[in-house]
């Protein structure tokens, strides 16, 4: 009997479990998507972020590794014109606590390209390693009941037409509308909450001028503790010979979109580096903006009756400020552990129609999400005007360990080695509390602060070279 699986969404998290369903056995897998797909590596409509700064991060690039054996993502995306960046010594990074230093010892590495190209490869990937069928098709509810989905209804011209599954994939993203195809089948009470400090998103591209294609991923991040609405930029290298150029403010500090109020955003935060930088540089895009950014989090696996059939991953189940540089990452650890469900031994659970298979999914995909989750919402609570969320009296403790730690990386190897590993996903929030990093935070930096960025000679002439602003 032929086995079938729909996949909503031909996103990250959408290609990444169809690979799994694909290597699992089902017969079909079809992706459905409301976009018309780009040929290349171009911004489509339903991607609202896609335009900015997109981080993929170690522990993300891991789990796409393993969800894709053999495909060698990672070389594919660096043939295709991404960067590696050593989170020890690639990077220039200003944070509330002062520049951390860059050293010599290795460090993790994360990617950066434009979030189009990471799509591209992907699905190009996932077409020629799997018989994946893409479709283009607009989902606008769940056929079966509150016990077991069936299929999809989508959306066609001449009335809506069903497509039977034994597997559904929620992977729309941002914009699902999960909340009401569970109300559909009966299934009500969703808890959600949504965190939003107000962030907007304003991102321009540049050509990377001769002499600084090798000038170091440069950011500046948003302070949380002034009670000041935060504003942030980054310099990210992407494919191209470009620089991907975000600026990023809270309520009450957004970035704006005209190109002079751009580069006097960017001269205006604490330090100036970004702004210098771009001052020389040539534009090649206008600026644009983005407000969709509020952290969301659908709590499905509280539901006490799930339905057989139906599995939520990706933003569908979490989103996250994009600030943070998550998204991808958690949506391939949600992809993973739809694998492992499915891989499990027969009679021990596995297979795409094993009873309670989707809600271990659920409920392992939100737990994969939780340390993004508490990183997000622990920074964005602490901005003035944020809705929906508060600081707490135990986060408020973490957050001042937190600052200590923090403070302590500005120097100390082992601190700094610590914070690599939570915020690259590759040890969980638990890493901060092992006895090394506490003695680290314990003994604080050994180093004095330092008041400028740790710019090699050679950085320093480039950006002497480019800074138009007499700074």
């Amino acid at each position: 009997m032929s086995r079938r699986a729909v996949v909503i969404g031909a996103g990250l998290a959408g290609m990444l479990a169809a690979a799994v369903l694909s290597a699992a056995g089902a017969d079909e897998v079809v992706v459905l998507d409301r976009d018309e797909l780009p040929e290349g590596p171009d911004h489509r409509k339903g991607l609202p972020q896609g335009r900015h700064a997109h981080l993929l991060m170690p522990g993300g690039m891991e789990a796409m590794e393993e969800l894709l054996p053999g495909a060698h993502l990672r070389k594919r995306l660096l043939a295709a014109g991404a960067h590696e960046i050593s989170l020890s010594s690639g990077m220039l990074a200003l944070t509330p606590e002062g520049w951390l230093r860059r050293w010599r010892r290795e460090g993790p590495v994360m990617l950066t390209c434009s979030r189009a190209l990471v799509d591209w490869v992907l699905r190009e990937t996932v077409r020629e390693q799997t018989s994946v069928e893409i479709r283009r098709g607009a989902v606008v509810g769940l056929t079966g009941s509150a016990g077991r989905v069936r299929g999809v209804r989508i959306a066609a011209p001449g009335g809506d037409t069903d497509l039977d599954a034994d597997l559904v994939v929620d992977a729309s993203g941002r914009g699902t509308r999960v909340v009401s195809w569970l109300d559909g089948l009966g299934l009500t009470g969703v808890r959600e909450q949504a965190v939003d400090s107000g962030l907007v998103n304003a991102s321009r591209v540049y050509r990377v001028p001769d002499g600084a294609e090798r000038f170091p991923l440069t950011i500046v991040q948003p302070n949380p503790y002034l009670r000041r609405p935060g504003r942030s930029a980054m310099v990210m290298p992407i494919e191209g010979g470009r620089w991907l150029v975000s600026c990023g403010g809270s309520r009450g500090g957004e970035p704006p979109a005209d190109p002079e109020g751009f580069l006097r955003y960017a001269l205006a935060l604490p330090d100036p580096i970004v702004g210098r930088l771009i001052s020389g540089a040539e534009p090649l895009t206008d600026v644009h903006l983005s407000r969709s950014t509020s952290n969301v989090r659908r709590y499905l696996e509280e539901l006490p009756h799930w339905p057989e059939g139906f599995v939520v991953l990706g933003d569908a189940l979490a989103t996250f400020n994009p600030a943070y540089g998550h998204g991808m990452s958690v949506a391939a650890f949600g992809a993973r552990v739809l694998g492992r469900e499915l891989g499990r031994e027969p009679g021990r659970g596995g297979g795409l129609g094993s009873p309670g298979l989707a809600r271990r999914v659920v409920r392992g995909a939100a737990r994969a999400a939780d340390a993004a989750w508490s990183m997000a919402v622990s920074q964005d609570v602490l901005y003035p005007e944020v809705r929906g969320g508060r600081p707490s009296a135990g986060g408020r403790v973490l957050t001042g360990y937190t600052r200590r730690m923090m403070r302590a990386a500005t120097g100390s190897y082992p601190a700094a080695s610590a914070i690599w590993d939570v915020t690259s996903l590759l040890a969980p929030p638990t890493r901060m509390f092992r006895p090394g990093a506490v003695l680290a935070a314990a003994a604080g930096s050994p180093l004095p602060p330092s008041v400028s960025p740790p710019l090699t000679a050679a950085e320093r002439e480039v950006l002497r070279t480019l800074d138009r602003t007499g700074m």
